[in-house]
């Protein structure tokens, strides 16, 4: 097996959105482009309602929304691609961008009638630091929306995006007729028909041509140059290599719930978008290309099924080739650990994999040995960065309401921990336990998955706190830290990993607090140097 042509052949993914863009609608549309699927939702239907297939666990079909990233496999074309399907719900958004750290490009999907939300701002601006490849899918094209000339400055100034659209609508919602494909020159047709047929798709690479008109009718001829003429005349010509440095950003427009424009995204996604790229390690730049493996955890996820308890971390391959059964070095435990029965994904299901290549996301058994962030390598201790946990914004302190199941609280609280769905916190004074989270829906998904999952019950009760900052003293054995500790000591506690974190009760007590200790330094994530 050839190992350059196997990286060439990787194409990982990320796809990004507001809640309700249609993120998970589009994953289920590439799936059954790509042969993967039947039919959308066709994994888990029941004759009341099809849940996505990304959507595997079961408050997101109660929900009907993604709470945890999940990742899908196919082969199209060739092409070996694994997609990372992310919560859109801004509360979930520290699993967003733990996974941005695994993806080498992304798709953001913007909703046609929306524009631009807040989120979608967020997600961008993270992909934006790390000059990550971005492609821009505008959703929703057969309903009523905002002017694509305007999206396509929305998208500019607010996302600091330079667009260069790759296709162009002809009309809009019950106005629309189709798509001209400028990368491909030729015109797709829309007939309204969820099981549209590629015959709808017609070559035409001269739009003064006057069958044009035969075609899509004289208005909507018109209209078509005219907006054609524009796009040339104001966007720059694509250009590949800006795309993968991450300066230029094509666009393109459909609607994935009708399977329009999704075959015309992945035919050109799978041409110009980067197979795996290089990464950097607190030590150096890692090559995929390099023959010994390594790899790091970004995602860890307990009981994807429920019945068998398991509990699985996702690595992404870095570089060179993941065997089965082969000793690896566990960087954090100094230790090594085989792996008899590594998974590759399509949602929830699962198949033992033998090889891996850089760019696949790879599922281990875990027994409780890795947390976020750990590196597996060949022998060299590397430290893949970039995986923080974030300040939570959200606390509560956790109470078992079932003294009966007070293993099975611990044992859950402990693997959900891991996972990174939220963080706990152990307060110094009298050994309480605090959940903070980013975002308040948190809490519920906390609440269900303990029931239903470890079969424990809990309460919460609100916890005062304004924000949580981890503690690092410039002297651990000076007297400022020791009158801080005196002081502030029914506001510190340890988080998971035993690091100290002060928990301010308000914004004012928090700057004092950095005035008068300036000697302790507070941080706003857990990595720092």
């Amino acid at each position: 097996m050839n190992f350059t042509k196997e990286i060439a052949k990787r194409r990982t993914f990320g796809i990004i959105s507001h809640p309700d863009a249609g993120k998970t609608t589009l994953t289920e549309k590439l799936l059954l482009f790509g042969g993967a699927i039947q039919e959308a939702g066709a994994v888990k239907s029941n004759k009341i309602k099809k849940a996505a297939t990304s959507d595997f666990m079961e408050i997101e079909r109660q929900r009907g929304i993604s709470v945890a990233t999940s990742v899908l496999a196919f082969l199209y074309k060739g092409k070996k691609i694994n997609i990372l399907d992310t919560p859109g719900h801004k509360d979930f958004a520290e699993d967003t961008f733990r996974t941005l750290t695994a993806v080498d490009s992304v798709i953001v999907v913007i909703d046609v009638a929306k524009g631009v939300e807040e989120q979608t701002e967020k997600l961008v601006e993270v992909c934006r630091m790390r000059n990550i490849p971005i492609i821009v899918f505008i959703n929703k094209m057969d309903r009523e929306g905002k002017d694509a000339f305007d999206l396509l400055d929305e998208i500019e100034q607010k996302l600091g995006l330079t667009v260069t659209p790759l296709s162009f609508p002809i009309g809009m919602g019950y106005d629309f007729k189709g798509i001209y494909n400028l990368y491909e020159k030729n015109i797709n047709l829309f007939k309204g028909d969820s099981k549209k047929s590629f015959k709808d798709t017609i070559a035409f690479d001269d739009v003064q041509s006057p069958g044009l008109e035969k075609i899509i009718g004289e208005k909507s001829a018109r209209a078509l140059r005219e907006n054609l003429e524009l796009v040339h005349g104001v966007y720059p010509a694509f250009d590949k290599t800006r795309y993968l440095e991450g300066s230029q950003h094509p666009v393109f427009f459909g609607s994935a719930l009708n399977n329009f424009g999704v075959r015309e995204l992945l035919d050109c996604f799978i041409d110009i978008a980067p197979p795996p790229r290089s990464k950097k390690a607190e030590e150096r730049l890692v090559e995929a290309r390099e023959k010994e493996m390594t790899g790091f955890v970004f995602k860890i996820h307990a009981n994807m099924d429920p019945k068998h308890r398991d509990r699985l971390a996702f690595v992404k391959i870095v570089s060179g080739v993941f065997e089965r059964n082969k000793p690896y070095l566990h960087v954090r435990h100094d230790k090594k650990l085989k792996f008899s029965s590594p998974n590759a994904f399509f949602a929830e299901k699962k198949e033992i994999v033998d090889v891996s290549f850089p760019g696949d996301i790879v599922g281990l058994h875990d027994t409780g040995n890795f947390k976020i962030g750990d590196t597996l390598t060949e022998g060299e201790v590397l430290h893949y960065k970039g995986i923080p946990s974030f300040s939570p914004e959200h606390f509560r302190y956790i109470n078992n309401a079932d003294p009966m199941k007070a293993k099975q609280l611990y044992k859950g609280i402990d693997q959900l921990m891991d996972e990174g769905v939220a963080q706990l916190f152990t307060l110094n004074l009298n050994g309480r336990k605090v959940i903070g989270t980013v975002g308040a829906l948190q809490y519920e998904v906390i609440q269900y998955r303990l029931e239903h999952e470890y079969g424990a019950k809990c309460t919460y009760e609100n916890f005062p706190a304004y924000k949580a900052c981890w503690v690092k003293p410039e002297d651990p054995d000076n007297d400022e830290f020791e009158e801080f500790q005196r002081v502030k000591q029914k506001f510190l506690a340890t988080d998971k990993s035993g690091q100290l974190v002060f928990l301010a009760d308000s914004q004012f007590s928090l700057q004092m607090t950095q005035q008068k200790y300036p000697s302790v330094k507070l941080f706003f994530t857990s990595e720092f140097d």
